[in-house]
C-alpha cells in the first residue's frame, strides 16, 4: 500500500493531513550540524552517498515526517553541464564560468556527476518505511538559468532577465539544455528509486506574466510531458514560488500532479481558484514556525481548513530556517497529525 503522501499526491483525499518540510533534512538539526562538522563542506556532503542518505533520513527518525526529500541541490545539475560549482561560507553557491560572458557551447557535460545522487537514492529507498514517500527533486529550468547566467543568486535577476530579452535566442538554448538534462536527472532519480519529484522554481516570481508564459510553464510543461513519457504513475510536484495571480495559469498548463504554494497566497484564494481536484502543498510561512506560540497554532489551523475539500499535502512556503527550534516543529507535527477534516 502507498503511503498517505503518494496516496495524496495521485489525487485522493485522506482523512489524515500528509506532512513534510520543504528543507526538512538541513541545518536547524543537530545531528545534522555534528555531521557537517564530522565531513566538511556541503557539496561534500552530498557526494558521499552514506552522509547524503543518512541527513535525508534524520528527519523521519526524529520526527516520522511522511516523505524524505533527498538531500541534495538544484546545482547539481549545472555542476553536471560542465560549471565549476562551489559553495563559500557566507557568500552562498558559485558556479563559474557565468553564462552571461561565456557561451554554453563552451561547457562540457560530466554526466557521471549525477550518478553519486542516484545511489543517495538507492540507499534512502532502501531504509525507508513502506509508508514513506521518497521524494527526488530538480531546479526548474528558469531558476537553475539565472544562477548559470550570473554565477549566483541575486535579489531581482537581473543579468537573467536582461539577457532573456536582449537575446533570447541565446537565453533559450540554456533553458532547452536545463531541460535535456533535469528529464534525465529526475528519471534517473526516479529509476533509483523516488517515488514522487518536485521541481523547484524558486525565483519564478521575478518574470513578467509574458516571460512567466515562455520561461517558466513551458519549460516546466516540457519536463512533465517527458517524464511522464516514461514514469506515467509518477507524481511531480511543481512549486513556481512567487508566481502569484500566475499559478492557476500554471497549474492549468505544466500538467503537473500538484502545486506547490508559498506564504504568500491566501489559502482561500488557491482553494477557490485552482483546477478542482488538484492537490495543493503548503503554504505555512518558515518565519511563523520559527516564531511558534498560539499564532503558529492558528495559521497552521487556518491552513488546514482552507484545503479541507481537496487533497492537500501540509508544508511550508519555502525552505525551514536554520534557527528554527526543535520545539516548534514538533508543536506543527502535533497540530497537524491531531486535525481532522
Amino acid at each position: 500500500m502507498p503511503g498517505i503522501l503518494l496516496d495524496t499526491l495521485r489525487g485522493n483525499n485522506a482523512r489524515r493531513r500528509p506532512l513534510w518540510l520543504m528543507r526538512q533534512a538541513g541545518r536547524y538539526l543537530p545531528e545534522y550540524r555534528e555531521l557537517r562538522a564530522e565531513k566538511g563542506g556541503f557539496l561534500a556532503l552530498v557526494y558521499d552517498t552514506d552522509a547524503a542518505a543518512e541527513i535525508t533520513l534524520q528527519p523521519i527518525r526524529r520526527f516520522g515526517f511522511d516523505g524524505a526529500i533527498l538531500f541534495s541541490d538544484i546545482l547539481i545539475v549545472p555542476y553536471a553541464m560542465g560549471q565549476d560549482l562551489q559553495f563559500l561560507a557566507g557568500e552562498g553557491p558559485k558556479l563559474t564560468p557565468r553564462l552571461v560572458d561565456h557561451a554554453l557551447s563552451g561547457l562540457t557535460q560530466v554526466p557521471e556527476r549525477l550518478s553519486p545522487i542516484y545511489e543517495t537514492v538507492r540507499k534512502v529507498r532502501a531504509e525507508l518505511a513502506v509508508d514513506k514517500t521518497m521524494l527526488g527533486f530538480a531546479g526548474s529550468p528558469w531558476t537553475v538559468a539565472t544562477y548559470m547566467v550570473a554565477g549566483e543568486g541575486s535579489r531581482d535577476q537581473h543579468d537573467t532577465r536582461a539577457m532573456a530579452y536582449r537575446d533570447p535566442q541565446a537565453f533559450g538554448a540554456i533553458i532547452d539544455a536545463v531541460i535535456q538534462v533535469t528529464v534525465e536527472y529526475l528519471c534517473g532519480q526516479i529509476e533509483a528509486g523516488a517515488e514522487a519529484v518536485q521541481l523547484f522554481d524558486s525565483w519564478a516570481g521575478s518574470l513578467s506574466p509574458a516571460q512567466f508564459e515562455r520561461w517558466v510553464i513551458a519549460p516546466n510543461a516540457a519536463i512533465t510531458a517527458a517524464v511522464k513519457a516514461r514514469h506515467p504513475e509518477i507524481p511531480i510536484i511543481g512549486f513556481p514560488k512567487g508566481s502569484g495571480e500566475k499559478l492557476p495559469a500554471y497549474a492549468r498548463e505544466t500538467g503537473v500532479d500538484a502545486v506547490g504554494i508559498d506564504e504568500t497566497i491566501d489559502p482561500i484564494w488557491a482553494a477557490r481558484e485552482l483546477p478542482e481536484g488538484l492537490p495543493v502543498q503548503g503554504n505555512l510561512d518558515p518565519l511563523l514556525l520559527l516564531a511558534g506560540g498560539d499564532e503558529l497554532d492558528q495559521q497552521a489551523r487556518a491552513v488546514l481548513d482552507a484545503f479541507a475539500d481537496r487533497p492537500h499535502v501540509f508544508n511550508l512556503g519555502h525552505g525551514i530556517g536554520q534557527h528554527t527550534p526543535i520545539a516548534n516543529v514538533e508543536q506543527l507535527l502535533a497540530i497537524v497529525r491531531n486535525w481532522e477534516r
